[in-house]
């Protein structure tokens, strides 16, 4: 029997993040673990009119691509997927793994060029989520794998992830991401006012600056759990040093104990205590890559523990995180890169963030209620 908190979260997915019409064409992005949430997507999807369509994969698959691939089938993008990306009306993304170490020994120059070699299909995807014309969901499906990693057991995790989503079994789940939509956009409102941002936390004392930058409120149209605000900084401007206390995991490999120093807007100096060449190997990426393509205020104080996934991890209530690499356009990015990789810095025992002079932020909360700037906009979508 399927628990029912999962036909709950497809309705929220189908419903609230995506907000599908009739005749619209859907595609289900999964692997074979997560059928029973795809199924649940699938009927939801009919049910609304919309036209559902499901691409799974095959676990280890992306293994043997990286073992197994000439230089030229690494990089090979199908003419297929460029129709896609023109046709599609949504895409809803389902992570799951059963192995979430299962490229921890991938050859770290190999997984950054098949990252690379998609860049312009993920950048014009985007380009039309900016434009109105297709959108975007990501959610997790719980797992034994990733219960291991959030040291929980599955009961505990499913818990955890449907609670973080409030699809438990006597929650309005659409009434609760509206409530939360307004207060995160009336922060995001009073954020754009600002010019300049400082962070200062333990062995951290790093500057961006955001002037003529939107920042947006994430609130459950893009991922689902959500919680975050974020913008993307100006890319010639982010000055100073940065640590980040939690592992910075990318495609399931986990670099520890990252420092970062900035320069004219780029990584200049950066070391890890683990994964350092892999560190390494990523920066190197491509010439985008060692720019700032996002910041972000993590503000899901729900969700308080880390457990190797970003999804959840970067909304740690309290935290912030920065991404290296592409940027967002829509509010007013122009980084480039094959990379974007989330990295988080835990500021909640003892950190501050200064805007234009002005402290705003300690030890993990701001210090008002966000001031009243503007009209309320519509919520992102």
């Amino acid at each position: 029997m399927t628990d029912p908190r999962v036909a709950k979260l497809a309705s929220l997915l189908v419903n609230y993040s995506l907000e599908l019409k009739p005749g619209q064409v859907v595609r289900i992005d999964a692997g074979t673990v997560a059928a029973p949430l795809v199924r649940e997507i699938y009927r939801e999807t009919l049910r609304v009119g919309a036209n559902p369509r499901s691409r799974i994969d095959i676990d280890g698959t992306d293994v043997i691509a990286l073992q197994e691939s000439s230089d030229e089938q690494l990089t090979f993008v199908s003419e297929l997927d460029r129709f896609e990306v023109e046709q599609l009306d949504a895409v809803l993304t389902i992570w799951a793994d059963r192995n979430t170490r299962a490229l921890s020994q991938a050859d770290p120059s190999r997984v950054s060029r098949r990252i690379a070699s998609r860049r312009k299909l993920t950048n014009r995807f985007w380009e039309r989520i900016d434009e109105g014309k297709a959108s975007w969901v990501g959610t997790r499906f719980p797992t034994e794998a990733h219960a291991q990693d959030a040291e929980m057991s599955l009961e505990e995790y499913e818990d955890f992830v449907y609670g973080a989503c409030h699809v438990r079994v006597d929650e309005d789940p659409v009434a609760h991401w509206q409530e939360v939509s307004l207060g995160l956009n009336r922060r995001a409102r009073e954020l754009d006012t600002f010019n300049e941002l400082r962070v200062v936390g333990p062995d951290t004392d790093l500057t961006f600056n955001v002037d003529g930058r939107d920042w947006l409120a994430a609130d459950g149209r893009l991922n689902m759990p959500d919680g975050e605000i974020f913008t993307s900084p100006v890319e010639t401007a982010t000055e100073g040093e940065i640590r980040f206390s939690f592992p910075a995991i990318f495609q399931g490999r986990g670099v520890e104990d990252v420092r970062l120093r900035f320069a004219d807007g780029r990584v200049v100096e950066a070391e890890a205590r683990t994964g350092n060449d892999y560190l390494q190997s990523l920066l190197d990426m491509d010439d985008g890559s060692r720019i700032l393509g996002e910041a972000a205020f993590g503000l899901n104080y729900e969700i308080d523990r880390f457990t190797r996934d970003i999804l959840f991890d970067e909304k740690i209530g309290g935290t912030m995180h920065f991404a290296l690499g592409s940027s967002f356009k829509k509010l007013g990015g122009r980084n480039e890169s094959g990379l974007h990789w989330d990295m988080i810095c835990d500021l909640r025992a003892d950190g501050e963030v200064y805007a234009d002079g002005e402290l705003i932020w300690k030890a993990g909360q701001f210090l008002h209620a966000p001031r009243s700037v503007a009209p309320e906009p519509v919520a992102a979508s």
